[in-house]
């Protein structure tokens, strides 16, 4: 357990975080008994925010960002400081084989391919673990079991296991701690060994090649989804380089799928293969698998259909190797060129799992009474044209039973270095009534609602964002630009700033979301949430919102976006 003198110190860190937080007084009172009491018996009874809030100091601990400076130049360090933090957490390397894992990467739709997967081999019974990013709502969503986030408890329990030991060896090395995410995986992996699941899918963070999850050395097969242009900064500026880092998950001797891809990244996937030393194989279209009806997918969207099919060879390649009398003796599959994966014929529980995958936020329809949410949270022009392809599907069919006028609103924020205007100019065609921007912030009033706070970017920066896609939008939609932008608010944080009839940006989710509802979506009229004011000039611009029979509601741009308004809009994922 972690010394007295080491829990104080981290918790005053905390703390110096957390003033207007809703636990300041009951941490203050905790950090106090401590100087009397054995350290051990009370950090363990901290809760699952205490637990997050500490979480979050890893955001922008000052060594782990000099450390991130650092392995930019040289990008192996990341896995030997991963293998080293991982020691220091009481694991080794080697243990992480006993986990069967499955390990997808890709630009887009890795996520869904994970879900898919999971889904798949937990109908046949097989306790799962499945590790993602980002969360949505709670950061527990990145770590599931069976399908579900691990519950508050467990993860409070397991998550000072983990940091205690951590904290306790930092001295001896240069008082360095693992970062947010290197954090979160190496207690997945801690989790998934102590919970003893049947297997793991773990979804890559960023890339592949140097990605924190690739210290596993010996997954039973890998899975390459759709490829395109993200992370620049960090993977490359063109999209061979890209697959180059996506690629580095491969592993000698172990089988690699991946959906169609266009001819420059497929050849750098299959030299990937070749110089690593495992098969290569490439799923056919979803209509190729022989079953008597057409697959259902529990995920809308017709780019769903690959992830699906990548999802089935994942799933039937481990259940082929777990059926062996002695999986640890199969023989690796070598290179010998790329080869089509077979469509073979999926069993009830493959098609019954392709059914019954639920993944949030992503092609997802929320209906409340006349307001209608559409969220998706597509972040790279490809998944936006995805999002705009699977909305124009969609809304027409709403608005065909509407029975009167539907009002459109798009609601949007894109963060770090996503080109907004390209994925804006796709969202055009679309003709919103109204296009309203908001920051990242789920509520303006401080609820302390830890996991989703976000140390790295500031308001000033989230809100300059927020004003720039405004008037994107307006030179896309050939609006004149105004002298000046009118704050309707006068002092600290603009409550609305708007330039034209029909773009508003507001400072938090809460209060676009109440805007565009306009009291019409009795959960977000739930009188324990507070209503932000506006002035009475931007509620007269709402008129049309008030007298349409419907709105329609697109949230897209951003996963935390979508993540930050489904904590307003479906309560039961903040339980």
């Amino acid at each position: 357990s972690c010394s007295l003198w080491v829990t104080m110190l981290r918790l005053f860190r905390v703390l110096a975080r957390l003033r207007g937080c809703r636990h300041w007084t009951k941490i203050t009172e905790l950090s106090a008994r401590l100087s009397s009491t054995k350290a051990a018996p009370r950090f363990r009874r901290m809760d699952y925010q205490d637990a997050v809030c500490t979480l979050n100091t890893l955001q922008t601990n000052a060594s782990a960002l000099e450390q991130v400076k650092r392995e930019r130049g040289h990008p192996q360090l990341q896995l030997q400081a991963m293998r080293g933090f991982l020691q220091r957490a009481g694991l080794k390397v080697d243990e992480l084989d006993r986990l069967n894992i499955i390990h997808v990467t890709g630009t887009k739709g890795k996520g869904s391919t994970c879900a898919f997967t999971e889904q798949i081999l937990r109908n046949y019974g097989f306790r799962t673990g499945f590790y993602s990013s980002p969360h949505l709502v709670q950061v527990r969503e990145r770590i599931r079991i069976n399908g579900q986030p691990i519950g508050k408890e467990l993860f409070t329990k397991y998550f000072w296991q983990v940091y205690c030991r951590l904290e306790e060896t930092k001295d001896a090395h240069g008082g360095s701690m693992p970062a947010y995410f290197r954090f979160l995986t190496i207690l997945a992996f801690h989790i998934f060994l102590q919970e003893k699941v049947d297997l793991a899918v773990f979804e890559v963070g960023i890339g592949g090649a140097y990605d924190c999850t690739n210290i596993i050395r010996r997954p039973w097969v890998c899975g390459i989804s759709s490829l395109g242009i993200d992370h620049t900064s960090i993977l490359g500026d063109t999209i061979e380089k890209i697959a180059w880092q996506k690629g580095g998950i491969f592993k000698p001797g172990v089988p690699a799928f991946t959906v169609k891809q266009s001819d420059g990244p497929k050849m750098v996937l299959q030299e990937r293969a070749e110089e690593i030393g495992c098969s290569l194989s490439v799923c056919p279209d979803l209509e190729e698998y022989q079953s008597e009806d057409s697959l259902r997918l529990g995920l809308a969207g017709h780019h769903q259909r690959s992830n699906a099919s990548l999802a089935l060879q994942l799933s039937h390649t481990w259940l082929q190797r777990h059926f062996l009398t002695d999986p640890a003796s199969s023989s690796p599959v070598e290179f010998s060129g790329v080869s089509p994966a077979p469509a073979f014929q999926p069993s009830p529980a493959m098609i019954k799992g392709l059914a019954e995958t639920e993944w949030p936020g992503r092609n997802q329809t929320l209906k409340h009474g006349p307001v209608t949410y559409f969220l998706d949270g597509a972040h790279t022009t490809r998944s936006m044209q995805a999002c705009v392809h699977w909305f124009n599907e969609i809304a027409p069919q709403h608005e065909r039973n509407a029975g009167g006028p539907v009002v459109r609103v798009l609601l949007f924020n894109a963060t770090g270095e996503r080109d907004c205007g390209a994925m804006l100019k796709l969202l055009v065609p679309c003709l919103f009534d109204f296009a309203v921007f908001c920051p990242n912030i789920t509520e303006a009033i401080a609820t302390c609602n830890a996991d989703q706070q976000n140390f790295n970017v500031s308001v000033e920066n989230m809100l300059t964002r927020c004003l720039d896609n405004q008037q994107s939008w307006r030179v896309l939609n050939g609006q004149e630009e105004k002298p000046e932008a009118e704050l309707l608010i006068g002092g600290g944080l603009p409550l609305v700033a708007e330039r034209h009839r029909d773009t508003l940006v507001f400072p938090c989710i809460l209060s676009a979301l109440q805007w565009i509802s306009q009291g019409r979506d009795s959960v977000l009229s739930d009188p324990n949430k507070c209503v932000i004011p506006v002035k009475p000039s931007i509620n007269a611009k709402a008129a049309l919102l008030r007298e349409a029979v419907n709105i329609h509601v697109l949230i897209t741009g951003s996963l935390h976006l979508v993540g930050g308004a489904l904590k307003h809009l479906d309560p039961a994922l903040n339980s």
